[in-house]
């Protein structure tokens, strides 16, 4: 009889054929069931954090002999230190078939004998321009960023059916080293259900022993224990799972890049002995440990650890590893403390990590302020951002908005969205000006100086801890605040916070025109000791509304940071005033001052009963309109040429699916009749724009030079590489192309670009305008 799981394996798999098969019915590329197979098999490893930026591209070459060679998909890392290499067997027979050893191996070593003949070179020269793997194949053969970072291969086998037999796990080809995966469908299921695969790790049966203790305590949230891994053990794991070993929900924050740290690589070098007294270890997490007696009596070892995740100490694995590889070092005297926490609370699981991340303290330190990037909070607040308009500033007419970043680089990147054009660039600025852009970490900064929170009686938020850091300011910050529900009112408050820091800073000055060299102290000591003393009653609004403050404020602000800044340089212990501006007591000791400041004059800056105003609050439906109508005026802002320029594109290159393609032809049709965009083809324009912006700015560059274009292409004389080598050379000393325009110029100057007719499109654009400048 059959078990659940099988019923469930099953109708998985039959799920999976017909996904197949709609998706077959409905392709113009050409595309074979095999080929689908691979992208969706793919699509649930990309999930699970088992490849990345993957491409599928299929090619083989055929003899007298058969098959020599195949290849259905590649993914090679970023920073080139990982190429995962796939090879598909794709039934869709009604039933799961099981597949014979004989039949896998046999597709393994075509895709071994691929990745070695492309190496060697031996294949660059057969294969033809017009093939899939064209380019692959010559990064393989001549990029010396293969050369000199490629560490691992993974060689993965991909199935519908089932696969049972040993099969060995890695192996040398061409002097690297290859790892062998077998993808089934029992697998495919397991990691559309878990999300991933966890990694398992059997020490002791490896014949490897690890001295490890339980720390006994009672916390029913987690286990943890203490270990000192050889860092040839650790530099094996490294060299089997690479970044799979980084926990999935901060890998992208520990920017893990495989590279060396030139300290600890001259520890190892010259110091070995001496790596386990320097380093600070490793933060780990695993879902389930097992701890072995030795019956010899030398301890507890390692026994088995599943699901290891290393959460901080990326950079410290990877150095030992590289310095290990490249530098031929001597790592036998090289060990590491790890500490490994077991999470007992599932439903905590990824809190905990995320705690274990912040506070641990490593060489590679994470950003707090990263792994928050996509809590509620912060999403709501920076939709307020985009859709509530400050006043315009005294002497201008244009209303602007504060820029929340919630992560790194938004504000570039919506600078890129919002147009290529000089005037839309232009325009993105006016609007959203460079100086009203503010982070997490400033964020943080302005509310925790201006008022203070106590946890039950305990103080645990007022300016000493803004002086203690952005990364510890924060840590406190999110501690208090994320469960607050922003709106607009709460938005227009934390601006006012952010206007009177700013202008606190402004008003201190910078040296030597300046009230000393304390501001990162005396800033927030003020604005904590003005919020204390007015109970809290500025009228923020007002500040709002004005966008500055009132010029009695400013002079109170700066009378008041004289004789603070005086008061904790003459009170700190041992004039150590920094580390006592930390403290607690020195916050006390400033708040209870009134250093002869009068505030009577303030009456116009605070809230009164007789003026307050009934704020109103703006509706989540009515953000969300806004977000809506500002979203779809940069979408119809797209001519619709560039819309059918991305039509082109996506087929010519494959970047977009056929249904994308298909979309932003659609899309080019609704906005040249000037017809309203459904709800669907409003999420997929947003998401055809970002993409296409990502991977092929150049389309963008007719919103520049449309109209010109249009009535004086004819006039550029006919194209050729040395004019464009001339251009090269001319730009170069007068620099009138944008970055972008000089760097696509030298691409095809050089041959890293074809001159095909799109291109000699895109450079006949430049040639024009350099010729505009007196080319």
């Amino acid at each position: 009889m059959p078990t659940l799981e099988n019923i469930e394996l099953q109708k998985f798999y039959i799920g999976l054929q017909e996904d197949i098969k709609s998706q077959l019915v409905t392709d113009e590329e050409g595309n074979t069931p095999e080929q689908i197979f691979t992208e969706i098999a793919l699509s649930y490893l990309s999930d699970g954090g088992e490849t990345e930026n993957y491409q599928v591209k299929y090619d083989e070459k055929v003899s007298k002999r058969g098959i020599e060679h195949k290849i259905n998909a590649y993914a090679l890392s970023e920073n080139y230190e990982t190429l995962d290499l796939f090879v598909a067997i794709h039934n869709g027979t009604s039933d799961i078939a099981n597949v014979s050893k004989q039949d896998a191996d046999k597709n393994i070593d075509r895709l071994v004998k691929f990745f070695r003949n492309a190496v060697y070179k031996d294949y660059i020269n057969e294969i033809e321009e017009s093939s899939q793997i064209f380019d692959f194949a010559h990064t393989l053969a001549n990029a010396p960023e293969i050369k000199e970072f490629l560490t691992r291969v993974n060689v993965f086998l991909l199935t519908d059916g089932i696969i049972k037999g040993d099969f060995k796990s890695s192996d040398k080809i061409a002097g690297y080293t290859v790892y062998y995966r077998i993808i089934d469908i029992n697998y495919l299921y397991n990691i559309s259900e878990k999300s991933h695969v966890p990694i398992e790790i059997d020490f002791i049966g490896s014949g490897i022993e690890i001295p490890c203790i339980a720390v006994n305590s009672h916390n029913t949230e987690y286990n943890s224990y203490l270990a000192i891994v050889p860092g040839t053990v650790l530099a094996s794991l490294y060299e089997q799972y690479g970044s799979r070993l980084l926990e999935q929900n901060v890998r992208s924050f520990l920017q893990f890049t495989g590279k060396i740290n030139k300290g600890i690589r001259k520890t190892i070098i010259d110091e070995p002995q001496m790596f386990l007294a320097y380093n600070n270890g490793i933060a780990a997490t695993a879902d389930e440990v097992k701890i072995i007696d030795l019956s010899d009596g030398r301890g507890k070892v390692l026994g088995t650890v599943s699901d290891l995740q290393i959460v901080n100490g990326g950079q410290t694995t990877a150095s030992i590893y590289h310095t290990w590889k490249k530098d031929k070092a001597d790592i036998s005297n090289i060990y590491v403390q790890i500490k490994l926490s077991r999470v007992n609370d599932k439903s905590k699981f990824s809190e905990i990590v995320s705690r274990i991340s912040e506070y641990a303290n490593t060489q590679n330190k994470v950003s707090v302020s990263d792994l928050s990037s996509n809590k509620p909070f912060h999403i709501e607040l920076e939709k307020l951002s985009r859709n509530i308009w400050a006043t315009p500033t005294a002497g201008t007419s244009q209303q602007t908005t504060w820029f929340y970043e919630r992560a790194r680089g938004q504000y570039k990147n919506a600078a890129l969205k919002y147009g290529f054009t000089k005037a839309k660039r232009n325009a993105f600025e006016l609007r959203n000006p460079r100086g009203q852009v503010f982070t997490k970490e400033d964020l943080a900064k302005y509310i925790n100086s201006y008022e203070e929170v106590f946890d039950r009686n305990k103080l645990v938020i007022g300016p000493f801890v803004v002086v203690r850091g952005n990364q510890k300011n924060y840590a406190q910050f999110i501690n208090y605040y994320l469960d607050v529900k922003p709106d607009n009112v709460f938005f227009e408050d934390t601006i006012a916070k952010a206007i009177l820091f700013r202008t606190a800073e402004k008003i201190y000055g910078i040296k030597p025109n300046a009230i000393g060299d304390m501001r990162y102290i005396t800033v927030p000591y003020s604005i904590g000791w003005l919020g204390y003393h007015t109970n809290y009653k500025l009228d923020l609004y007002k500040i709002w509304k004005e966008q500055s403050l009132s010029e009695k404020l400013k002079t109170i602000l700066y009378d008041l940071m004289v004789e603070i800044e005086k008061h904790i340089r003459e009170n700190a212990p041992g004039a150590l005033y920094g580390e006592w501006a930390k403290k607690e007591e020195c916050w006390i000791s400033v708040k209870e001052n009134n250093f002869g400041v009068d505030l009577s004059g303030l009456k116009s800056d605070l809230e009164s009963s007789d003026k307050k105003l009934k704020r109103r609050r703006i509706s989540d439906d009515e953000i969300a309109t806004a977000d809506f109508d500002s979203q779809l005026a940069r979408i119809t802002s797209v001519h619709h040429k560039i819309w059918m320029d991305i039509e082109k594109w996506g087929r010519e290159t494959g970047e977009l699916t056929s249904y994308l393609s298909d979309m932003a032809g659609t899309i080019s049709g609704r906005i040249r009749n000037k017809r309203k965009l459904s709800e669907s083809e409003f999420q997929f324009a947003k998401k055809i724009l970002d993409f296409t912006i990502e991977k092929a700015p150049e389309i963008f560059y007719k919103l520049d030079e449309l109209e010109i274009t249009e009535n004086s292409t004819s006039e550029v004389p006919e194209l050729t590489l040395e004019i464009i080598k001339q251009v090269v050379a001319w730009d170069k000393k007068n620099k009138v192309l944008k970055d972008y325009e000089f760097l696509f110029m030298r691409d095809v100057a050089e041959g890293r670009k074809t001159l095909s007719d799109r291109n000699k499109f895109i450079a006949n654009l430049n040639l024009s305008k350099v010729k505009r400048h007196g080319f």
